[in-house]
């Protein structure tokens, strides 16, 4: 078995490689954690008004001084989904922003709930976690 493997199929790793973050450096891992700090009071009260269009996220995010693009602030809808035999895309909004190019924060926002938190890059979605395999 492969060390990691999870559940031990062959070629785990070599499978779900494109599941792993880059390494972040210490420094910029500190730098992301603080703008994850500047990030998290916001969506939580969007989430408390009910407000998690990808319109109004990355307005209220613009607010702090981001900017948008590919290697600053990126806010999308989330991921589809298959349910009960079809494909939806649920409300809310994705937010991915780039500190360093070892370093990101990646946040939601959704009915439900809202979460941050820092992450090295995804090598074939940037910020974000890939919704599924190819």
């Amino acid at each position: 078995m492969e060390p990691g493997a999870g559940d031990g199929a062959p070629h785990y790793n070599e499978n779900n490689a494109y599941r792993r973050t880059g390494e972040m450096s210490p420094a910029h891992e500190r730098d992301a954690e603080r703008e994850a700090a500047r990030i998290e009071p916001v969506l939580k009260r969007l989430w408390e008004q009910g407000k998690w269009d990808p319109a109004t996220v990355r307005a209220a995010l613009l607010e702090l001084g981001y900017e948008e693009g590919d290697d600053a602030l990126t806010v999308r809808d989330m991921f589809r989904r298959f349910k009960n035999n079809e494909y939806y895309t649920p409300e809310g909004a994705m937010v991915g922003l780039r500190v360093h190019p070892d370093a990101c924060v990646t946040a939601f926002v959704q009915k439900s709930n809202y979460g941050v938190h820092t992450n090295g890059p995804y090598l074939e979605t940037g910020c974000f976690e890939p919704p599924y395999g190819h």
